[in-house]
């Protein structure tokens, strides 16, 4: 049975769906954060010169660094209303993490998303930090950032980060998944049309869902770090985690995937209240921890 605290994040996303798509942003931060508790001995700070907050819990390694991808359809979210959630994982991992904002449409489509990620990680590469010191994190378009992040900045002569935290990603722009039509009903928000209108909205009309900047399915994943998935079983977008990690395994990455049964979409923004969000934030950190170079 999932928990009474798990409930909030499946009303979080039916009071959603009533007023989808969300044109208020402010008021889609503050219903984002809300879910979240605040976590102690955690700093924010701001960074000059840029849309970022860095995340300092108590005694982190500075030299570890998290980078972190919001989600919101690119329509909505914001470093604000995912601050919380990428704290209690940075906390749990003991290393700093940064949250950033990058364009959202409709002022901007894509390539504008991934193109801001990359320059994002090229900058933190700036300050110093080694790639195999960094983890991409990310949840839904977020976690697909993850993804085709890295094959964006590869294409550029970037090294790659050490490994990447997907959670329920939003991987597969064509909406072909069984669990679309296997989960709908049980899914609180998401639904085929409405995902392949916020992919619209992405791509604009000279867009291709096939872009692999856009679609890592489509993408060369070939020489990615280690990839660990986090899907909740009652989501529609259930089966693009099971495509990415397909595709991943195919060219030779190292994969897991954790579902989590009853669980909705990005689950893990209950962190600090609901027991299976904190299971699966002390999950993440313990799998990534080594692969950062810390004793586990």
């Amino acid at each position: 049975m999932a928990s009474k605290e798990s409930e909030a994040v499946k009303q979080h996303w039916a009071k959603a769906r009533e007023a989808a798509p969300e044109t208020d942003r402010e008021l889609g931060d503050h219903r984002w954060a809300e879910l979240t508790t605040e976590p102690s001995d955690v700093d924010y700070l701001t960074v000059d010169g840029r849309p970022a907050l860095w995340i300092v819990p108590k005694g982190a390694a500075q030299d570890r660094v998290l980078l972190c991808m919001h989600g919101g359809g690119f329509i909505t979210g914001s470093r604000y209303s995912h601050r919380k959630l990428f704290a209690h994982l940075a906390k749990a991992v003991g290393v700093r993490a940064l949250v950033f904002d990058y364009p959202l449409v409709p002022e901007q489509l894509h390539p504008a998303q991934v193109d801001d990620a990359t320059a994002t990680y090229r900058w933190l590469l700036d300050q110093g930090i080694e790639p195999t010191h960094i983890a991409f994190a990310g949840d839904s378009v977020g976690g697909a950032l993850t993804i085709t992040t890295q094959l964006r900045a590869r294409s550029l002569g970037l090294p790659l980060p050490a490994a990447a935290l997907p959670i329920s990603p939003a991987v597969d722009l064509e909406a072909t998944g069984a669990s679309y039509d296997g989960n709908r009903d049980r899914d609180a928000f998401f639904h085929r049309d409405l995902v392949l209108g916020l992919v619209a909205m992405h791509l604009g009309p000279n867009g291709s869902p096939r872009d692999p900047f856009a679609n890592p399915l489509y993408g060369d994943l070939t020489g990615l770090g280690p990839i660990y998935i986090q899907v909740g079983g009652d989501e529609v977008l259930l089966d693009d985690a099971g495509l990415l990690a397909a595709a991943a395994e195919k060219a030779g990455v190292e994969v897991r995937v954790d579902v989590f049964p009853q669980m909705q979409h990005t689950f893990q923004m209950a962190a600090g209240r609901a027991p299976e969000a904190d299971d699966a934030i002390q999950r993440m950190a313990s799998w990534v921890r080594p692969l950062l170079g810390l004793v586990s």
